[in-house]
């Protein structure tokens, strides 16, 4: 089974990159689906039908799918390497990862109001919420690629730094939005 590892490892990548995929783009279909929400008819109809038959296919195509696989082809990676789970940065990793999962799951219960039309969030909120899945990647990958429990904290201050440009950006995307709503 050993003569395999390197074939599973590259399907988990696969899977994870294909999950992020759907965790990236699913609350940029919530902005507008909450957008959508608030436009007058018919056009809140029309955009609230097509964004929510989007959400279903990335949200059960794709991104639900594939965290199932690359769980299952993680858990396998870990039991042809258990000695993986002694080492302490892995114990972070895994840690991150049921950050990952609570995520996602919080994630899982936006869709399902958005798809009842319970629309319970800002579309502020949601574009806020998009960069969860990005900050647990970038802890994720700096610990994988420095195989560290102790430099994964420079990583994390990378993280904030990069948390603190994300919201610059975002206050100035916010206020050219503002000024000019087509953008």
């Amino acid at each position: 089974m050993e003569e395999y590892y390197n074939y599973i490892k590259a399907l988990h990548l696969i899977f994870i990159v294909t999950w992020f995929a759907g965790l990236f783009y699913i609350p940029r279909l919530f902005v507008y689906q909450i957008e959508a929400f608030h436009k007058p008819s018919p056009d809140k109809e029309i955009l609230g039908k097509q964004l929510s038959l989007m959400a279903k296919r990335l949200w059960n195509i794709i991104t639900w799918p594939s965290a199932i696989l690359a769980t299952f082809f993680a858990v396998w990676l870990l039991i042809l390497h258990p000695f993986l789970l002694k080492l302490p940065w892995m114990h972070v990793k895994l840690s991150f990862v049921v950050l990952l999962i609570l995520y996602h799951l919080k994630t899982h219960q936006y869709y399902k109001q958005l798809q009842r039309g319970d629309v319970r969030k800002s579309s502020n909120f949601m574009r806020l919420w998009n960069e969860g899945a990005t900050f647990i990647l970038f802890a994720v990958i700096f610990l994988v690629i420095l195989k560290s429990a102790i430099n994964w904290v420079f990583g994390v201050i990378g993280i904030l730094i990069l948390g603190v440009l994300l919201m610059l950006g975002f206050k100035i995307y916010k206020n050219i939005r503002s000024k000019n709503p087509d953008a």
